[in-house]
């Protein structure tokens, strides 16, 4: 058999049977055998029962997104194959139980069935059935030639902690599972050998990467309550906290958690609060707090679909005009939507930049999708030394000491950019209310101080606008079909945009990860047939576009059904009002 360019493992069953954890470390093993990997849960809202699976894409080249189709299905249970059959490609196989037995629906002829006594060896090599997750993937390996020596190692490395009997046990079920693949090997086409002394790379999620992003950029304080699935940056950071000097506490509710940040942010700790679309409902009257009196924070918005809980394990952009317009009132914000691991990691850091700079809040928004799906890369795509630590204008002890009068905090001036004095000097005793104020914070209702204020406070995003990135752009150059992303609709956009021009139509991607305010000279790059690809009902952001730029798009390719967009999806779209 020969190697395939790429193939897809999907393995399913009920939740609490440990897909996830299991796909990830056969995600991990793969990496550390030379190849690159898009790995992507799909979870229910629940610790048991109701069906999950996990996908992960396996390829020779750099992955950035998931697809539809399926080369191995692993069934750990009946509904697995109800639900999946139809996405195995032709000469693909389906592994199950052979206690479990298949669902009675039609087979397909051009797909293997594969019937393994998982339960059954799990007990007898490993002591304990649960352990079919791991050797169902020993099984994958074994089909597709993979060396199992990399799932040997990433068990040893995961189970150590509970001792060398623990880690014996998974060694024998990993052995078992790939012996049991051997009588199937003639009847599944698909190969993918691992690549010996391949460079190291890292398997990360978007949510890891922005919270080392953040570390990295000088985040010294988080504060949140937990929800999927914002509160892993939370996990994160308290999982690292003692290691570099950081504060992290899980409050009593969202509105606590960002007006600790704000506390922290106003006494000069770069602080940030993570949290999804329903906990930032809840911080919403702190954001005006923050906005009036010019303290720095930073906020992680990791959508979900809503209104409500909504769905609490799955994806969607639905808060972008949400987060915009929060709170009562016009003040300044900056909203950031990076859409890879890479641009996470580096949002992580421009943040609080932003943030300080601006003496504003700054929102990134991530999702469901760019927060949970694991993805490989070099070491040196995430660029710690590149990491500058901006405090913008903040006055040195020095400064205040030379400083002639009453420190004047919210001092007006021509950027709209007070200089700023941390707390802690004999000059920088300062009040900043949150009623309309004065230039030493006072509280003040004289109609020409308020106009005065208020333009000061909104001039900052004159000037920040200046610094907000244009989007990147790829494909063709002369392109006359444009396709407009924010945020993680990155991956599955860029694949359908190589497929395109693969085709022989000329298409491009604009992918924004600058998104408010929206950054000078974006009007002269949409040109041609414009069309916005996102993650909601309404096409939130060819909204901003128009209220922005006044251009309108030609038309929308939309997905609301608490599910990523993949190429697939794209391309029929495209194709289909063409």
């Amino acid at each position: 058999m020969q190697p395939t360019e790429e193939l897809t493992i999907r393995i399913g069953g009920e939740a609490g049977m440990g897909l996830e954890s299991s796909g990830v470390g056969f995600s991990k093993a793969l990496v550390r055998g030379g190849l690159h990997v898009f790995g992507l849960p799909d979870y229910h809202s629940r610790i048991r029962g109701g069906h999950n699976f996990f996908s992960v894409r396996i390829a020779r080249r750099p992955l950035y997104t998931h697809t539809e189709p399926v080369h191995l299905l692993l069934a750990l249970d009946q509904e697995t194959v109800r639900r999946h059959i139809g996405a195995v490609v032709p000469g693909g196989a389906v592994v199950y139980d052979e206690k479990d037995g298949l669902p009675e629906i039609p087979r397909r002829p051009d797909v293997g069935y594969f019937s393994i006594p998982l339960s059954q060896l799990a007990q007898e090599k490993g002591g304990n059935a649960i352990m079919r997750n791991t050797l169902i993937f020993a099984v994958a390996a074994g089909l597709i030639g993979f060396d199992p020596t990399y799932i040997e190692g990433v068990a040893r490395d995961n189970f150590a902690r509970k001792g060398q009997a623990v880690v014996d046990a998974n060694l024998r079920v990993i052995q078992a599972g790939v012996e049991a693949a051997r009588p199937f090997l003639a009847d599944f086409p698909f190969r993918m050998e691992a690549v010996p002394n391949a460079p190291l790379r890292l398997l990360l999620n978007g949510n890891q990467a922005f919270a080392m992003g953040a570390l990295a950029g000088g985040c010294r304080f988080v504060s949140g309550y937990p929800m999927t699935p914002g509160s892993p940056v939370l996990e994160w950071m308290a999982g690292h906290a003692e290691e570099y000097g950081a504060v992290t506490i899980q409050v009593e509710d969202e509105i606590a958690a960002l007006c600790m940040a704000i506390g922290a942010g106003y006494a000069g700790v770069r602080a940030m609060a993570p949290t999804s679309g329903g906990g930032f409902s809840l911080m919403v009257e702190a954001m005006g707090l923050a906005g009036m009196t010019e303290v720095p924070v930073v906020v992680y918005e990791a959508q979900r679909p809503g209104p409500s809980t909504g769905l609490a394990t799955r994806t969607e952009q639905g808060d972008l005009l949400f987060v915009l317009h929060a709170s009562q009132g016009e003040f300044p914000r900056i909203i950031l939507a990076p859409g890879t691991v890479e641009q996470s990691f580096e949002a992580g850091g421009r943040a609080f930049n932003f943030a300080d700079r601006y003496q504003t809040p700054v929102l990134v928004l991530s999702d469901h999708y760019l927060a949970n799906a694991v993805r490989d890369i070099a070491p040196q795509d995430l660029d710690f030394d590149a990491v500058v630590i901006d405090r913008g204008e903040t006055l040195t002890d020095a400064e205040l000491d030379a400083l002639e009068g009453e420190y004047k905090r919210h001092r007006f001036t021509e950027s709209g950019i007070s200089p700023r004095a941390i707390p802690g000097h004999p000059k920088a005793i300062y009040a900043s209310s949150s009623d309309e104020h004065d230039e030493y914070g006072h509280i003040e209702e004289d109609a020409e101080n308020r106009r005065r204020m208020q333009e000061k406070r909104m001039r900052k995003l004159e000037t920040a606008r200046a610094e907000m990135r244009l989007p990147t752009r790829y494909g063709a150059e002369d392109a006359d079909l444009t396709l407009i992303a924010w945020g993680s609709t990155y991956g599955p956009l860029r694949e359908a945009v190589d497929r395109l021009n693969a085709q022989g139509r000329r298409a491009r991607m604009l992918h924004f990860t600058d998104i408010w305010p929206v950054p000078k000279g974006v009007e002269e790059m949409l040109v041609g047939e414009t069309v916005a690809v996102e993650n909601n009902y309404s096409g939130q952001f060819a909204d901003l576009l128009r209220m922005a730029t006044g251009h309108t798009v030609s038309r929308r390719i939309l997905k609301w059904d608490g599910r990523p967009l993949s190429p697939e999806y794209i391309l029929h779209n495209v194709k289909s009002k063409t």
